[in-house]
């Protein structure tokens, strides 16, 4: 008789996500506003340099200094309470700055689906972050969108638009910003992990 033996092995919620809806207060994003205007502009890019066609924005990166360890330390904070929760990642790491991103209604801003890994650097997310730094009433369009599976065009699960709210996913779900018509999106963007998936 043949017999096999499994080790138990916890399971956890690899497509779903988490949120904070009031993640930052007005206090904290006046704070974050008035230091991001000190740090230069540059073009997005994507990873396989047809960045034109997929994404239209600027950014800057955020330095991990004394100024910004604040920050760097808060969100590290949600990545961990979202993934004990949820997912049961190995993270150690935060290898990569804050991406400070603003999508321009007057350019076109979007960033068509894609996901958050990829090659070299790339292997090592785990776990993406967006904070919300504008407030829905400031530009219409720049939807964040999930798929998780089914139909791109209805089976989408949208963030919250509000200022503040931090919304945490796994960096291999397919996502996208959808076009901003008027206005301009402000936002943050970071990545957790520290290894590739194994």
């Amino acid at each position: 008789m043949q017999v096999n033996y499994n080790f138990f092995q916890p399971e956890n919620d690899s497509q779903n996500y988490y949120f904070y809806e009031d993640g930052f207060s007005k206090e904290e994003l006046q704070k974050i506003e008035k230091g991001v205007k000190q740090i230069n502009f540059e073009k997005a890019t994507t990873v396989s340099g047809d960045s034109d066609k997929v994404r239209s924005s600027r950014v800057k990166w955020i330095p991990q200094n004394a100024d910004w360890w604040w920050l760097y330390e808060k969100l590290a904070g949600m990545a961990t309470e979202a993934n004990n929760t949820l997912w049961n990642f190995n993270l150690y790491s935060m290898p990569e700055y804050i991406q400070y991103t603003e999508y321009l209604a007057s350019e076109n801003g979007k960033y068509d689906w894609h996901q958050d890994i990829g090659p070299s650097m790339l292997s090592k997310r785990k776990v993406s972050l967006t904070i919300q730094l504008s407030d829905s009433s400031e530009y219409e369009g720049g939807e964040l969108q999930l798929f998780r599976g089914g139909n791109p065009e209805t089976d989408t699960v949208s963030a919250p638009k509000k200022a503040g709210c931090v919304f945490i996913f796994p960096s291999y779900i397919m996502h996208r910003v959808t076009p901003v018509t008027k206005g301009v999106r402000k936002s943050f963007v970071l990545w957790l992990g520290g290894e590739h998936y194994k």
